[in-house]
């Protein structure tokens, strides 16, 4: 295969075959230079040398009534957490200073759950237009799943995008989970699009699905038209369904980072939980086909030192992307 003539056809508009795509999964060690170069060269074309940064607040953790086998916060997990209710609207600025100190240019505001309460989206409403005023940060939201008047009521705060991943394949999300549907979660991203919310969704990779399931995935992500797209891979977490499962390399992780930016090359993709522990020191390679990293730590899992991350960009001779009012505060 001649990966980066593949690349310049998918520049050019072409969507690759599940041949080609499960070829690049497929790929032997000794081509993933050529499969990386090619994913790079795609991402150079939308988005030159620029990386997006990203920071999570844990709003509320833990005491989750869902079964997804992943996660330590479900109501499955035995896993040792911290658990608390949903936080103030001061500990949500307080996060939105940091990030902003820290150039972040994306707030990411998580809750565990099914869904927010009422109170819950009063609290983030009224968190995320100080945020606008004070900071000019993109704020995505990501509280469970969405009904119509929270979605309408988030979008006139001034949230810019609303994150709920699909997570794995129709065919195998059944084993992941049985307490919503796949359906339930398409159905939210939906929501968010309709009112004006940018859509951010992802999937986690090595829960066991086969490389059809993560063609499918990264296929479903794009018919769904998703702006961002977050790919984790699996920590497993002692306590949950998936404890003990080990079924990724650093390489394999490059393939499938290069796939998705075959499938989505005008989409924003980001190298999000686990990265530290399963790409190790391969993580520098992972930027030529994703543009977006997370900075700091997951929800119950920890991150690496973030001067870790700002050094490996600068190697790199990768650019930070600020907001407006970040540049005022670093360019000047």
């Amino acid at each position: 295969m001649n990966w980066l003539q593949l690349a310049e056809e998918v520049i050019a508009g072409k969507i690759i075959s599940n041949e080609e795509a499960l070829a690049i999964l497929n790929s032997d060690d000794d081509e993933l230079l050529k499969v990386m170069d090619g994913a790079f060269a795609i991402r150079k074309h939308y988005y030159g040398k620029k990386v997006k940064l990203n920071m999570i607040m844990n709003a509320k953790s833990g005491y989750c009534p869902e079964d997804c086998g992943y996660c330590s916060q479900s109501s499955k997990s035995t896993a040792p957490i911290e658990k608390y209710p949903f936080i103030t609207k001061e500990e949500i600025l307080a996060g939105a200073k940091r990030a902003f100190d820290n150039k972040i240019g994306t707030y990411c505001i998580v809750a565990s759950g099914r869904g927010p309460t009422r109170k819950d989206v009063n609290v983030v409403s009224e968190a995320v237009t100080e945020i606008k005023e004070k900071y000019g940060l993109k704020v995505c939201a990501c509280l469970g799943l969405l009904k119509e008047e929270q979605a309408q009521q988030l979008k006139e705060a001034g949230v810019d995008r609303y994150n709920h991943n699909l997570n794995t394949s129709e065919r195998h999300h059944s084993y992941i989970t049985t307490s919503h549907t796949y359906e339930d979660r398409v159905n939210t991203v939906e929501i968010a699009k309709k009112h004006g919310i940018s859509p951010c969704s992802g999937a986690i990779i090595g829960m066991k699905e086969t490389k059809e399931d993560v063609v499918n995935i990264a296929r479903a992500l794009h018919q769904l038209d998703a702006d961002s797209i977050p790919v984790n891979f699996l920590n497993a977490i002692d306590g949950t369904k998936l404890e003990g499962t080990k079924e990724l390399n650093p390489r394999y992780c490059l393939k499938v980072l290069a796939l998705f930016r075959y499938i989505n090359p005008t989409k924003e993709i980001r190298i999000s939980g686990g990265r530290e522990v399963n790409l190790g020191s391969l993580q520098p390679l992972g930027i030529y086909a994703a543009n977006s990293i997370f900075v700091g730590d997951y929800l119950t899992t920890e991150g690496q030192e973030a001067n870790s991350d700002y050094r490996m960009l600068e190697d790199l001779g990768f650019e930070i992307e600020l907001s407006e009012k970040q540049e005022e505060a670093f360019c000047s």
